[in-house]
């Protein structure tokens, strides 16, 4: 340990799984170290020369009376009598009592001990390292706790990733958004429009004609089981649209495009903002971003006259509706 300056602390020291490391150490680490030196002046005093200027010490016990007329003597570095680690958790189970579920003895884990312990911390707002262990790279962390067993459990963590990644790229995507002169071109040209959008005929006529118009947009397939189950009517929120590859804005949806941005600005009002980012923060986002943006001012201008600033245009849930 050594003092670069008077506020802060050159700190040398050697990690086990690493070796030889530095830390400079301000603040309140350095009034932590001088309290401690404070604490233990007297102590350090009655130390043997080698041991008197390192930094920890502690008295241990003596086990041979006559060395020292029955007390103790001071120590630096490792406990000769810890360093079995698990022969210290053999002694806490034994001195507790402690059995598992068939009456045996209970084996203590430390890592998984430890584990749990920062998985906690974080389920209440700590705000540590995203990592388990700073040292470990997220590959090793994820190999050493979250590696898969079985290939069943293989198959599903796999399946999980291919989900997430798919779910990435259709967000990715730019809405489809058709106009008026869109939408008569699709008319006019049926089996090319038909192709582009992944449509049949008939599905594309109905669209045009509004028969699968929802609330936000009119949905390339209903049924597809993309927000719930295949070949039943889609149960997601109306804002769930706005970043749903089956969506297609046409200018009939303006007014309820605008309804809905007038929902999200009375939500953001009564929520705090780490909450409407983590609810409706994406929708809103590609709703300003990508969405109206794409027709005509004419078109959002006439819609906007229909717009009223409440719910009760909205079809929302009791539990969502706004103040």
């Amino acid at each position: 340990m050594t003092w670069a300056g008077d506020s802060s602390i050159l700190l040398d020291y050697v990690k086990g799984r690493r070796g030889p490391e530095s830390v400079k150490l301000t603040g309140r680490a350095v009034r932590l170290i001088e309290r401690w030196l404070e604490h233990s002046a007297l102590l350090r005093k009655h130390a043997r020369p080698e041991v008197r200027d390192e930094l920890w010490l502690r008295l241990r016990a003596n086990r041979f009376k006559a060395e020292s007329g029955g007390h103790g003597y001071v120590v630096s570095g490792p406990d000769p009598d810890g360093t079995n680690l698990r022969a210290k958790d053999t002694g806490l189970v034994a001195r507790m009592g402690l059995l598992d579920d068939t009456g045996k003895p209970l084996q203590l884990h430390p890592s998984r001990i430890r584990t749990t312990y920062l998985n906690t911390l974080s389920r209440k707002g700590w705000t540590g390292n995203t990592a388990i262990d700073p040292n470990h790279s997220a590959a090793v962390e994820g190999d050493r706790y979250l590696t898969a067993q079985t290939p069943a459990q293989m198959d599903a963590v796999e399946a999980i990733i291919e989900e997430s990644q798919a779910d990435i790229l259709r967000r990715a995507l730019p809405p489809t958004v058709l106009t008026q002169e869109a939408a008569a071109r699709a008319a006019a040209d049926l089996p090319a429009e038909a192709a582009r959008l992944g449509l049949t005929d008939g599905a594309l006529s109905e669209l045009l004609t509004g028969e699968r118009d929802v609330f936000t947009a009119s949905c390339k397939d209903p049924l597809s089981g993309l927000h719930g189950p295949a070949g039943k009517p889609c149960p997601a929120r109306p804002w769930v649209c706005l970043l749903c590859p089956l969506a297609v804005f046409m200018p009939r949806h303006a007014a309820n495009l605008l309804r809905l941005r007038a929902f999200f600005a009375r939500q953001y009002r009564q929520m705090t903002t780490a909450e409407f980012v983590a609810v409706f923060g994406p929708y809103a986002d590609h709703l300003d971003r990508e969405v109206l943006p794409a027709f005509p001012p004419a078109v959002l201008e006439a819609a906007a006259a229909a717009v009223a600033d409440t719910d009760d245009q909205i079809p929302v849930r009791p539990e969502e509706m706004t103040v």
